[in-house]
Formats: structure tokens, C-alpha cells, sequence
């Protein structure tokens, strides 16, 4: 009596778990193109407002990389309303928290603020995309930051070049912009005229390029709000999306990348694979998982605790809209060779290649992205970001609640099927990362 009084318990609790990770949303356009996102939650009294652009490195011109990392920073120099210097003063004297990031992709701001401030954030967020001011003294300031940001994260980070991809993406795209990285490089942006970066601007940042999410404790009052501070805003030409085949990598690609921030070496391999919205990217989400999620994953298990020949592992899927990146590696133990490591990778892959993983891992890897999925969206902030990202890269706003779905149809044949069709030797860039020679 007792086991079937728990049996159900847990059952109930997983039913309850999964129905409160239902995100309800509504979704309209204005006038001018601009795509809206409502979430209504009242468990706080907080409010998530963020604006998402479909523009990001990829959309950059040769010899101008760092314009859509760049203005990830310099649209928060100030508008005609809101005074150079002011938009954090501004933000923080009201309760509130902002930032943005920028993909290969997208770029995306969002300011959250206690409720009552909501016509606030979306004050601001119309001035940054009508009125922004974009002059010398701003570019100038602005481009000191992004120097400095590349100077920390890339150039003088142990292993950058491999989390950044800049020693990665150059030797996987040959015409594709991602072989470029977000942040560019100093070069272009020292190079580029003030009338550049007002003509990107006019390019990408309008509303019809645009999705806005209002999420948390709003009313009906938020509608009529955002018709308000947006609907004035012009639309503008339609963009034209970069639509550029890469041809497919037909031979192993062997590379050294040095790095004198570290002193372990590492051995990678990197494969490109579909974009984001293919199915075959959730089966690769999979695969990683397999590997290198937990230690009783299969490359932690045996490179890691049995052999002992690796201090650390990795795999994951890299998505992108266009292409993605799927990248194996693992940080070498003592002094164990490169060539070991590989070894024991190409193993692993081999096995996915010929065996059928079995039901108990297979069961193990479902509970595994069910629990993920029970604990994703867990904040408004969060649930914002995630409604812009599936309506604007994957151009279903739905997947937020549905993707689970995805991974449950996943079957045991495709992992295998998956494994076969892009993690192929003749198909990867192999890697040695090192630390830099002392005489180099």
C-alpha cells in the first residue's frame, strides 16, 4: 500500500511539475512589422521587458566585423530623451536590472523592474529603437570598452579561443560569415566611419526586424502602452537574410591553436552541423549528453575515472541559425598524449556509430532533458529570453512548451543514425590546442 500511495505521488508531482512549466503567451504584430510577445505571471510583482533584433555577427560586411557586438554597447550611450551616461542611473533608480547580448544571429535588451515600472522599460526600449544618439564621442568611448572586453575574455582567458570559437570557426567556414567572431576584430571597428555605423543602424534596428516580449505581472493596460511607444516607429526596408551554402567538408582539417594562458593541452574535434530548427540538432543535444553530461556519462566514465588519461571532457552542439558547430574535446591528464585522447574519442564515436545505446541508458538520457525541461523557464527574465529566441530563430514561438516533445519522439535508431551522418572523420576539423612555446 505504502509503494503505491508513492508511486503515485511522484506521479502526481511530475504531472504538476510539467503542467506549471506550461507557458501561456499571446502574440500579435503592430502596424509597422513589430512582432509582440505577452506573458502574463502575477506570482511576483516584477516585469521583463525585452526587444530582440534579428541581426548578429553574420550580418556584418567584410572588413566591418564587430558591428553587431558593438552596438550591443553603444546603444546604451543615450538617446534624444535620456542624457549620454544616464540609461544604468536611469534603470537602477527605479528598481530595475538591464543588459543584452549578441550572437552570431541576434542581438537582444532587456531591462526587469518592479511592476509598476513597466511603462518605464518600455519608454526606454522605444527610445533605443527611435531615438538613439549615435555620435563620435559614443563610437570613441565605446570602442575602448570592446577593446577591453576582448582583452579579458578572449585574448587573456585560459582556453578563449575555443569558448569564443575564434580558434575554431575560421577553419570550419571558408565563405559563411561565422568563420568571423562576435566580437570582431579591433582592426575593422578602429577602421570604420561614423556614417557606418549610423547607416547598421538604419539597416537592422527596425521594427519590423524586431520582436518585443513584455513578461511578468502586466495588465490590460499593456497592450494600449505598447501601441503607444511603438507604433509611431517607421518601418523599414525589409532585410535581406544571409543566404550562403557552405560546401561539405570532405577531408579531415588538421590544425594547431596556441593559447598562453594555459598549460594543459587539449584535444578537440569539431564537425559543422545543421542549423538550430533541424531535427538533427536535438538528436546531436542527445549524443552530447551521452558523452559528457554527469559522470556516469560514457567519455567521464572511461577517459576520466577508469583510464585516467583525461582531466576534463566535452561535447555539445553549438547551434546556430544557419549551421552549428559540434565540438569534442577533452584536457589532457599528466602526461598523456593527444594522440591518446583521440583515440579514445574516436572509440566513444565509434560505438554510437555500431551499437544501439541500450534502454537503460536510453530511459536515463529521456529523465534527463525531462528534468531539464521541468526546470527551464523557471524566471520571467528567462521566459523572456526564450519566447523572442523560438519565435525569432526558430520561427515557432510555441517550441517553448512543445520542444520537449522533440526529445521525446527521439528513438535509439536515430542517435545511432545521427552519429553516422556527421561525426565522421572525414568531416572534421581535428585540433590540437597548446600552450604557447616559451621560444614561440
Amino acid at each position: 500500500m505504502i509503494k503505491k500511495i508513492s508511486s503515485a505521488a511522484i506521479a502526481l508531482f511530475f504531472s504538476f511539475a510539467a503542467f506549471a512549466q506550461e507557458v501561456e503567451f499571446t502574440e500579435y504584430d503592430l502596424d509597422n512589422g513589430l512582432h509582440v510577445i505577452l506573458h502574463e505571471d502575477d506570482t511576483a510583482p516584477v516585469v521583463t521587458v525585452g526587444v530582440m533584433y534579428h541581426v548578429g555577427a553574420k550580418d556584418e560586411e567584410e572588413g566591418r566585423t564587430g558591428f553587431a557586438h558593438f552596438f550591443e554597447h553603444l546603444l546604451f550611450e543615450g538617446t534624444e530623451n535620456i542624457e549620454r551616461g544616464e540609461w544604468f542611473n536611469i534603470v537602477a533608480a527605479n528598481g530595475g536590472s538591464n543588459n543584452a547580448n549578441t550572437t552570431q544571429d541576434r542581438t537582444y535588451y532587456y531591462e526587469t523592474f518592479p511592476s509598476n515600472k513597466l511603462e518605464l522599460g518600455l519608454w526606454m526600449e522605444s527610445e533605443r529603437m527611435m531615438h538613439p544618439v549615435i555620435n563620435q564621442i559614443g563610437v570613441d568611448t565605446q570602442n575602448e570598452v570592446v577593446k577591453e572586453e576582448k582583452r579579458t575574455r578572449i585574448d587573456n582567458a585560459p582556453y578563449g579561443k575555443i569558448i569564443y570559437s575564434t580558434g575554431i570557426s575560421p577553419y570550419m567556414f571558408d565563405k559563411h560569415p561565422y568563420k568571423n567572431s562576435v566580437i570582431g576584430t579591433m582592426e575593422d571597428l578602429d577602421a570604420a566611419q561614423l556614417n557606418e555605423f549610423k547607416a547598421f543602424f538604419s539597416k537592422y534596428y527596425g521594427p519590423n526586424n524586431a520582436t518585443l516580449v513584455v513578461a511578468g505581472n502586466i495588465d490590460n493596460e499593456t497592450k494600449e502602452m505598447i501601441k503607444d511607444y511603438f507604433g509611431p516607429i517607421k518601418a523599414k526596408p525589409e532585410v535581406t537574410r544571409v543566404d550562403i551554402q557552405e560546401k561539405p567538408i570532405q577531408e579531415t582539417i588538421t590544425a594547431t591553436e596556441y593559447d598562453d594562458n594555459i598549460q594543459i593541452p587539449a584535444k578537440l574535434f569539431v564537425y559543422r552541423t545543421p542549423g538550430m530548427a533541424e531535427r538533427d540538432a536535438y538528436v546531436l543535444d542527445m549524443i552530447s549528453s551521452i558523452l559528457t553530461d554527469g559522470k556516469s556519462s560514457r567519455m567521464y566514465k572511461k577517459m576520466v575515472d577508469e583510464d585516467k588519461e583525461a582531466l576534463q571532457v566535452l561535447a555539445f552542439n553549438r547551434s546556430q541559425e544557419d549551421y552549428g558547430l559540434y565540438v569534442i574535446g577533452a584536457l589532457a591528464m599528466g602526461e598523456t598524449k593527444l594522440e591518446t585522447l583521440a583515440n579514445s574519442m574516436d572509440n566513444q564515436i565509434d560505438r554510437l556509430q555500431n551499437e544501439l545505446i541500450s534502454e537503460e541508458e536510453y530511459q536515463k538520457l529521456q529523465n534527463n532533458f525531462e528534468n531539464r525541461f521541468v526546470n527551464s523557464n523557471s524566471s520571467v527574465q528567462g521566459i523572456a529570453a526564450s519566447l523572442a529566441t523560438y519565435n525569432m530563430l526558430y520561427g515557432n514561438t510555441d517550441l517553448i512548451n512543445d520542444e520537449i516533445e522533440i526529445y521525446r519522439s527521439i528513438t535509439r535508431e536515430e542517435i545511432k543514425e545521427v552519429a553516422n551522418k556527421y561525426l565522421n572523420e572525414n568531416q572534421r576539423l581535428s585540433l590540437d590546442y597548446l600552450p604557447t612555446p616559451e621560444n614561440k
